[in-house]
């Protein structure tokens, strides 16, 4: 696979997994509301998508080293996986109640990340398993402080 391609697609899978995981978790403490989750789903599938996108356009710039196209590449790229990643979190939303919804998502995300950091771990000749632990110690620690931030969010409005 092409640099440019493979970067956007690794940022843009591992960012769709973590702010949709993140934002979900957050809104599902703080609301329970289906209604919400979702709505924040399609956001992120949609603001964040364009924002990380244009954060991959601007880094391969800064660094001086691409081709206009490859630039191009990376940009769309980091925009696809981001929108069709963050979009297949609304699948288990809809499908199931909430509560098991949450599971679900968050097995499926943690399954993408640990699947993503095999390979690159492969690919960069390091143990895999200590990427995947890295890579999913930070999941983890993403969906706690985002549930409690929910919930403290919940406590102080709601």
């Amino acid at each position: 696979m092409r640099h440019s391609l493979e970067v956007g697609f690794s940022f843009g899978l591992t960012s769709g997994v973590i702010t949709t995981l993140g934002l979900m978790v957050g809104l599902h403490s703080g609301t329970h509301s289906k209604l919400a989750v979702v709505g924040g789903i399609l956001t992120i599938a949609i603001a964040d998508a364009f924002s990380d996108g244009l954060g991959i356009h601007i880094s391969e710039e800064t660094e001086g080293k691409h081709k206009a196209g490859e630039i191009w590449e990376s940009t769309f790229a980091t925009f696809a996986a981001k929108f069709l990643v963050a979009l297949t979190f609304v699948v288990p939303v809809l499908a199931l109640q909430l509560d098991k919804a949450m599971i679900a998502s968050i097995i499926y995300g943690i399954s993408l990340l640990a699947i993503l950091s095999y390979f690159l771990a492969k690919k960069a000749g390091d143990r895999p398993l200590e990427v995947i632990g890295e890579h999913l110690l930070i999941t983890i620690i993403v969906i706690f402080t985002t549930h409690y931030a929910g919930e403290w969010i919940a406590s102080l409005f709601g």
